[in-house]
């Protein structure tokens, strides 16, 4: 992964391929932001003039490059746009920061060093550089399935930035070098998030990604537990198997699990892992089958937020449930109008059996209530009508307990994540009664979003505080980056995860 290092250095004194500077969107003109005033100086205090000469505006994620000034080390200076001036006395926050760094990293594509002279005022300021670097120098090697490092090279783009250095920060400063060693430790995992996600699915089946699991366990010192086809049908996981049966891979249920001694709370993290998902026998119409390596988007997360946790020794206990299958056609497939017996008795008919996800995190969450955790959250690529509801880049919040979505909502905004709050209206519950089960996995088709919530609630044990997080729009971007968002999976949620994980340590779980 792309190195990151605080410097104390001037930005003209630092020796980079470019120095990266930020320029707002002033009242009539383009203003150079904090932190860059030594390039400023190079160019006799008219950067900005310069800049506006050459079409920059300081719009939210623009780039412009031109060649440095005398008297700076590094050969190119890059502006990033920054967006509006802040009212006075008020800073950039934190998300603008994450971007504009991100747009950078993205732009140095090949360097082999950036020094980031952004307007960093604080240690909060600090991370959100950090973050954005090494989220916006992430590139995915299409040679082995290994991406976001810097010894890799794609040939497009001649691999990601080598290394960062923030101008401005302070590695003598404890604050500081928490900041950076934190924001190091969880892009990491985001990024190993990103490359499963964006590995082809004949690379990638539930063995495979068991088997990554176990493998980052042995590293990080974590516990695992893997159910392989025959440990399932003992344990009577009906929906797992159910769906994973028309396929030559069988399914898995991974337990992946990180403890703290002095923890006084515990968290269970439930992680949809369809590896491919072609709808089985309701197939997918053509055109929607290319991406469908991204619906183990949400096991990926999961995964990555339990190393993560492990990584920071965060004071709390986390476990990581990942549902894995693959959802094909065959002679072997579940049809609709089956009957499947879910883990802990329930039974359900498959009217759809391309609303396979449901049924995967159904098995998965009761098994994770047996534990009694304080909280369950799970997190899946689940729905096209969360899509058509909240777009692309934004995922839906549900829960079975008002101040826990509020808090999951406040969290995403905290750390940068866009998602909104969603119902769970009771009068969607009677469309899921089945006539030869005890419900039906689909229901009324307005509203579908929710109905998938509501089928998960039933699978919720009593007492058990449960949030719903549906990641299929922001899960895998399919358009061109932007920000420190590269085309193909994302790592959506994590962040959202590993803060409710520091929340929870910190004792403020909602």
């Amino acid at each position: 992964m792309t190195a990151l290092t605080l410097s104390t250095s001037s930005a003209a004194a630092l020796r980079a391929d470019a120095v990266v500077v930020g320029v707002a969107k002033g009242a009539k003109s383009p203003v150079v932001a904090a932190g860059a005033e030594a390039v400023d100086k190079a160019f006799g205090g008219k950067l900005a003039a310069v800049l506006e000469t050459l079409g920059a505006t300081g719009a939210e994620g623009e780039v412009t490059k031109l060649p440095a000034a005398s008297g700076l080390k590094a050969p190119v200076v890059l502006a990033v746009g920054l967006g509006e001036v802040p009212a006075k006395g008020d800073g950039y926050d934190a998300e603008t920061l994450r971007r504009a760094a991100g747009a950078a990293a993205r732009a140095l594509s090949g360097s082999k060093k950036g020094a980031f002279a952004l307007p960093i005022e604080d240690p909060a300021g600090a991370t959100a550089v950090a973050e954005g670097a090494l989220l916006g120098a992430y590139t995915y090697d299409k040679s082995n399935g290994n991406g976001g490092n810097a010894k890799d090279k794609d040939k497009k783009n001649n691999g990601p930035l080598a290394e960062v250095a923030l101008v401005g920060g302070k590695p003598r400063d404890k604050a500081y070098k928490a900041a950076v060693e934190r924001a190091t430790a969880l892009v990491a995992e985001i990024n190993r998030a990103r490359d499963l996600i964006n590995t082809p699915s004949n690379l990638l089946n539930p063995a495979a990604f068991a088997a990554e699991a176990v493998a980052a366990a042995k590293e990080h010192g974590l516990k695992t537990e893997v159910l392989d086809e025959k440990a399932l049908k003992k344990g009577g996981y009906g929906g797992i198997l159910g769906v994973g049966q028309g396929s030559e891979a069988p399914p898995r249920l991974v337990r992946i699990a990180y403890t703290h001694p002095k923890a006084e709370k515990t968290l269970a993290l439930v992680g949809k892992g369809i590896t491919y998902d072609s709808g089985g026998i309701s197939l997918k119409p053509a055109g929607h089958n290319e991406t469908m390596k991204c619906d183990m988007s949400g096991a990926a997360a999961v995964f990555a937020a339990v190393v993560t946790a492990a990584k920071l020794g965060l004071r709390v206990n986390l476990t990581g449930w990942l549902a894995l299958a693959e959802n094909m056609p065959s002679g072997s497939a579940t049809r609709p109008g089956d009957v499947l017996s879910m883990y802990g008795g329930k039974t359900v008919e498959v009217l759809n059996t391309d609303a396979e996800g449901r049924l995967v995190l159904a098995d998965a969450i009761t098994r994770a209530g047996e534990e009694k955790p304080d909280a369950i959250v799970d997190v899946a690529t689940l729905t096209g009508a969360m899509v058509l509801a909240l777009g692309n880049r934004t995922f839906g919040i549900m829960t079975n307990d008002e101040a826990f979505r509020t808090t999951l909502h406040e969290i995403a905004g905290e750390v940068g994540e866009q998602s909104w709050p969603m119902p769970l209206p009771d009068h969607l519950r009677k469309g899921i009664d089945s006539p030869v089960a005890d419900l039906a996995n689909m229901g009324e088709r307005m509203g579908g979003g929710l109905v998938a919530g509501i089928f998960l609630k039933e699978f919720v044990a009593d007492g058990i505080t449960w949030g719903h997080l549906d990641i299929a729009g922001p899960a895998f971007n399919e358009s061109g980056p932007f920000g420190y968002t590269p085309k193909g999976g994302t790592g959506a949620a994590v962040r959202t995860l590993v803060r409710l994980a520091e929340r929870t340590a910190e004792g403020d779980l909602g």
